[in-house]
């Protein structure tokens, strides 16, 4: 399967892949409603490197290129290399990227690991939806890591 950028069309899509996740993981908790993150990820598109796979997408990731940092990477199918295939995608070119991970999300960290990212340390907490960096959200308790690789 290629990759290509999205538009506009896929948000609905993109936001399914992210609600489901959210839905179907025990310990993550619902921030913002289903529908505000499709709205989100639409209003992002303009202004993120943003890369899918699929038509319906099946994986995507988001990126701010500027600082070289992944903010959203969701498959809908784990272990299909969809994941693989994205970040290759996002490591062509670039000598650093970095992320952040759950740290009860110990499939990810196994998966970044593997992709030779490291653990650069532990953040307190961050919004549980990081498909949006906004100022007035509160804070989950969800820990968090920073991963970074480097060529």
């Amino acid at each position: 399967m290629t990759l290509r950028r999205p538009t506009a069309k896929d948000a609905p899509a993109i936001a399914q892949i992210v609600n489901d996740w959210i839905d179907t993981t025990p310990w993550m908790q619902r921030d913002l409603p289903p529908a505000e993150i499709a709205a989100l990820i639409a209003k992002g598109l303009p202004h993120r490197e943003m890369w899918v796979t699929g038509d319906p997408v099946l994986a995507y990731m988001s990126i701010e290129a500027e600082i070289a940092h992944i903010w959203g990477f969701y498959c809908a199918e784990p272990g299909q290399g969809f994941g693989k295939r994205l970040m290759d995608r996002a490591k062509d070119g670039r000598d650093f990227l970095s992320l952040n991970t759950h740290v009860p999300n110990g499939g990810a960290q196994k998966f970044y690991i593997r992709e030779g990212f490291v653990s650069v340390g532990e953040i307190q907490q961050g919004p549980a939806s990081t498909v949006a960096e906004t100022p007035d959200r509160k804070p989950t308790g969800i820990r968090e890591l920073r991963m970074e690789w480097r060529r």
